[in-house]
Formats: C-alpha cells, sequence, structure tokens
C-alpha cells in the first residue's frame, strides 16, 4: 500500500512539473517568445577624396548593416529583400545584402562626384559671365565664386529594437551633410514585420476601424507627459508646432509593452529638437486593438 501511495505522489508531482513547465514564462507553445532569427552585421567605412587628391574635398560614408540570415518561421529571402529595401531604397530591391552595401557605397560616392563636377561647370560659367560685364566686382558677394567643393559625409544603420512573439521591429537610422550645418539632417525609420505572414505590420491591421481621433488624443497626453507640460501652447513654446492636427504618422515600432511612434525633426517639432520617440503602452490603448491579432495576443501577456 505504501509503494502504491509513493507512485501515485510521484506521478502527481510529474504531472504537475510538466504543467507547470508548459504554461511557464514564455507563455504556451501556440504563442512561444523566441523568435530565433540569426542575425549577421555588414559594416563599411569609406571615403573618397575628389580626383584621388587627399588634399581636395572628399564624400564620407559608413554603412553598418545588420540583416537576417536564418529564420525558421518567415521566408529568408522575403526578410532579407525587405530589409534590403527598406535599408537601400527600392532600386537595390533585388541586390543579396554584401552586394546591396557595395552597390549602395558605390552609387553614393558616384553621384558625390557628379555633383562636384555640376558645381564646377557652374562655377566656370559664372565666371565666364563675369568676364563678360565690364566694371564687375568680383569680390562681391554676389559675383564672388568659390572653386572649393563641400565634403559630404553619411550615416547609415538599422538596429532591432524587438524580436520575440513572432514580431521583429526594427529602425532605421540615417544621418547626412551636404557641407554646411544647414544641410545636416537626421531621420528614422521604423519597420515591424509579423513573422506568421513574412508581411509588414500596419496600423489598419492593429487599430479597430476609427482609432485614429482616439489616438491622437493619447500621443498628444504622451507629449505632454514625456516634456514636463501641461498643455499644447507650453509644448509648442518648447519648439513643437501643429499639435492640434498631429497624427499617426505610421512610423512606429512594436515590444511587448506598447507602441512607439517617431516624428522626425521638421514633422512637428523643429530641426533643434530630438525627434520625439511617443510612447503609448497597450493598457491605454487595449480597447481600440483588434481582437484575434498577433499584436492583440502580445498585449494580452
Amino acid at each position: 500500500m505504501e509503494v502504491a501511495i509513493r507512485k501515485l505522489v510521484f506521478s502527481l508531482l510529474l504531472l504537475a512539473t510538466t504543467v507547470m513547465v508548459s504554461c511557464s514564462g514564455s507563455g504556451s507553445s501556440k504563442f512561444r517568445a523566441e523568435n530565433d532569427i540569426g542575425f549577421d552585421t555588414i559594416s563599411v567605412n569609406k571615403r573618397q577624396h575628389l580626383d584621388d587628391d587627399s588634399t581636395k574635398p572628399y564624400c564620407d560614408i559608413k554603412v553598418d548593416f545588420i540583416y537576417p540570415v536564418s529564420s525558421p518561421k518567415a521566408n529568408l529571402d522575403t526578410l532579407q529583400h525587405f530589409f534590403v529595401r527598406n535599408m537601400f531604397g527600392p532600386s537595390f530591391d533585388h541586390l543579396e545584402p554584401s552586394a546591396a552595401v557595395d552597390a549602395y557605397v558605390n552609387n553614393y560616392i558616384e553621384n558625390y562626384s557628379h555633383d562636384a563636377n555640376t558645381y564646377s561647370e557652374t562655377v566656370s560659367d559664372m565666371e565666364e559671365l563675369n568676364a563678360l560685364i565690364p566694371g564687375i566686382d568680383i569680390d562681391d558677394s554676389e559675383n564672388n565664386t568659390d572653386n572649393l567643393f563641400y565634403s559630404y559625409f553619411e550615416r547609415l544603420s538599422d538596429s532591432i529594437t524587438y524580436n520575440q512573439y513572432g514580431i521583429l521591429s526594427f529602425q532605421i537610422k540615417q544621418s547626412n551633410s551636404k557641407g554646411e550645418a544647414a544641410t545636416y539632417y537626421i531621420s528614422y525609420s521604423n519597420y515591424v514585420i509579423n513573422l506568421n505572414t513574412g508581411n509588414q505590420i500596419t496600423e489598419n491591421e492593429i487599430f479597430n476601424a476609427g482609432y485614429e481621433k482616439a489616438l491622437q488624443s493619447l500621443i498628444v497626453t504622451s507629449l505632454l507627459e514625456q516634456n514636463g507640460v501641461k498643455s499644447i501652447d507650453e509644448l509648442e513654446d518648447l519648439g513643437f508646432f501643429g499639435i492640434n492636427e498631429i497624427v499617426p504618422n505610421t512610423n512606429f515600432l512594436l515590444n511587448d509593452k506598447g507602441i512607439i511612434y517617431t516624428y522626425n525633426k521638421g514633422e512637428y517639432s523643429a530641426y533643434q529638437l530630438k525627434a520625439p520617440q511617443v510612447f503609448i503602452p497597450f493598457s491605454a490603448i487595449r480597447l481600440l486593438l483588434r481582437d484575434n491579432t498577433i499584436v492583440s495576443k502580445l498585449a494580452d501577456l
């Protein structure tokens, strides 16, 4: 009898352990946490002087490209081309990652050389025109020509911001300048992929119809809280503008806490400000989410 009791107790403990393991941590097997995607990085840093003369202006480009190299869920070719297309542009979509990086860098250098040649031709034309004008003061700012072309630079990189529960979020950061402080620009582009389908997740897939107005209010509230102010007028005093008309701009990331919208400089804020990252937790938008979607499941974790 004692042996039988021991066997029963052992069986019950084994069953309880099995149930606990199957239900613990990352959720059920139907909504597994790990995506098991493998990534690699290609880094290129290249400087090219005009006419290969180190005393002349140059273009400087640096690319750090993180891209998927293995995927048990989504088709790898589809994933790679999605990364390539959004990192470098649709004209590079047909290329493999390493070839796309090389082509993009070479294209950047060629465009710089073309801009420099165009500038040189323009300066030459202006000098010829000035020579035909009697008594012209070539030292005057309106007539003066500068043969020195500007140096260019660009920095292009991407980062994986979330990679679980069948969702992959990544952000592309691009900064560039064409020689003057006024030409410096930095931008952020966000993308979210449903690995079960291989497609990009859109706002219309996430939210119920008519979500825009409610989400607009939440975006304004988040901006007020992040900047420590209580009114739109105070936001505008900080350098924001058009906040009454702010709308969801499709430029978002997802994680297991909520949705993050990025508004690049010049959208609703002055160029002197950092690009606002507006976080809205799932608890605030749960009623706006479509039921039975990969995102609503993420919100319910």
